[in-house]
């Protein structure tokens, strides 16, 4: 490596917002986290709904009982055929004669 062209590495702290210290080397000395390995859903099983200024209760009220649109076109339904109870034949009309006929 050349001299005189790379940052100086030195001992450094990672403070997350929970408390957590992760002691480590880096570039700056000291770095400020908000969420940790430590505090973070994932790696701890816990769910933790962070609701700022009630955006979830706003979103559920706007939202939350319209059905989702995908954009795709709802699927055909059949009818269901309707069987009549008594089946009666239509009575047929007479045909029609013309004129020429009849005289």
């Amino acid at each position: 490596m050349k001299k005189g062209i790379h940052p100086e590495f030195q001992d450094s702290v990672f403070v997350c917002a929970c408390g957590n210290t992760i002691r480590t080397r880096s570039l700056k000395s000291e770095y400020k986290l908000e969420i940790c390995s430590a505090c973070h859903p994932f790696f701890t099983g816990k769910q933790k709904l962070v609701d700022s200024a009630g955006r979830v209760e706003r979103f559920m009220k706007k939202y939350g009982d319209k059905p989702v649109s995908t954009g795709k076109k709802p699927a055909k339904v059949l009818k269901k055929a309707v069987v009549p109870a008594e089946k009666s034949p239509k009575p047929k009309k007479p045909a029609k004669t013309s004129k020429k006929e009849s005289d």
